[in-house]
C-alpha cells in the first residue's frame, strides 16, 4: 500500500484528505513537524501533502529538509494553499514543492493525486 504524508494542521481538512485516501488504496500518515516527518519518512513516502497556508505548520522548513535528503529529494510534494497567496506560492516552489495548487483545486484533484500514487 502506497504511503503518502501529510503535513497539515486543520484536522478537518485532513479527515477530507484521509476520506479520499482510503478509497484509494492509500496509507495516509499525518503529521505536524519536521521531527514528525521525519520520523515518519524512515519509510519513504510515494507522496508528501502540505499545507503552505497555516503559519503553525512549518512547510518551508519540511520542504528544505526533504529536498536535503538523498532518499527522500525526489518525492513529489503537492502544497495547496489559498489561491490569494502569490508570493508563498513562490517561496514553495523555490523551495522544492513539485506542484503549489489553490486549495480549491487541490480539493477538486485530490482523487487523481492520490491515484497517482498508487500507479508509480
Amino acid at each position: 500500500m502506497p504511503t503518502v504524508i501529510a503535513l497539515v494542521e486543520d484536522l478537518l481538512f485532513l479527515s477530507r484528505i484521509r476520506e479520499a485516501a482510503r478509497p484509494e488504496g492509500v496509507e495516509l500518515r499525518a503529521v505536524r513537524s519536521v521531527a514528525q516527518l521525519r520520523e515518519a519518512c524512515r519509510t519513504p513516502p510515494r507522496l508528501l501533502l502540505l499545507d503552505l497556508d497555516s503559519p503553525r505548520v512549518p512547510s518551508l522548513e519540511a520542504l528544505a529538509w526533504l529536498r536535503a535528503e538523498p532518499d527522500l529529494a525526489a518525492v513529489p510534494a503537492v502544497g495547496f494553499l489559498g489561491h490569494e497567496e502569490a508570493e508563498r506560492a513562490r517561496q514553495a516552489r523555490q523551495a522544492g514543492c513539485t506542484r503549489v495548487m489553490a486549495r480549491s483545486a487541490f480539493v477538486r484533484e485530490l482523487p487523481a493525486i492520490l491515484s497517482a500514487t498508487t500507479s508509480r
